[in-house]
């Protein structure tokens, strides 16, 4: 197989790490959410007295404003984390359709991928859980009273790396440090086997840049995503 040129390579291996753990971080909160949270339909039914019990106990989703500075800034700032993120891992991502050198089974796998993370990490994850979470938390910053460190840092307030329940706050933090030694692994990965991850994760990524954007229009036009923002007690 060709290798990648010298030019590529010395554009790959100055990737800023900040960048790539913070992407990375986003997308295993999302795999590990909907992997630990599970659906509402398979709950099991409840006696009336039970469930008034249950939903009395849940936390209640601060409905919030979309129309807002703070609110506009958290939302477009982890969509500009995402896209930063699918800029520096698409020419690793499109090296094989550029250099059409695979194997019949590379290729097999190299779609195997495509479809694997649009649906894992751009469907479920994103779209399910952790778009909603971030454009309803995101709307929780123009409540009156909200901290000015919440505001300034709100890409990160939205993403519930702070100022969130200790499960999705620990959730977070784990995450974004565990993944730090998953991409020293993926990017010691040969050729094409980098290529065929990072096509899997920039379709997954681009799905919920997509998502995220679509959600937030909706919640502008007065139809917010009504999830739980996960809010401290």
């Amino acid at each position: 197989h060709t290798p990648p040129s010298s030019r590529a390579e010395i554009q790959i291996t100055n990737l800023p790490t900040m960048t790539i753990a913070r992407t990375a971080c986003v997308l295993l909160t999302l795999t590990a959410a909907s992997a630990l949270q599970p659906a509402p339909h398979v709950r099991p039914a409840l006696r009336p007295a039970a469930r008034a019990v249950l939903v009395a106990s849940e936390p209640v989703a601060a409905v919030g404003t979309a129309r807002s500075f703070s609110a506009s800034w958290g939302v477009l700032g982890v969509i500009g984390i995402l896209a930063k993120a699918i800029k520096r891992l698409a020419p690793h991502a499109v090296q094989p359709l550029v250099q059409r050198d695979l194997t019949l089974l590379q290729w097999g796998l190299y779609g195997t991928s495509l479809t694997f993370f649009a649906y894992v990490e751009g469907y479920k994850a994103f779209q399910c859980k952790f778009s909603p979470l971030v454009v309803q938390r995101a709307m929780t910053l123009a409540a009156p009273g909200a901290p000015v460190g919440h505001r300034v840092a709100a890409p990160f307030y939205s993403m519930g790396l702070f100022h969130a329940t200790p499960r999705r706050r620990n959730l977070s933090w784990s995450i974004s440090l565990g993944v730090a030694a998953i991409i020293g692994v993926v990017k010691r990965l040969p050729y094409p086997w980098r290529s065929v991850v990072d096509a899997g994760v920039c379709v997954g990524l681009g799905w919920g840049c997509a998502s995220m954007a679509v959600l937030f229009a909706r919640a502008l036009a007065g139809t917010p995503p009504g999830a739980d923002p996960c809010l401290p007690q």
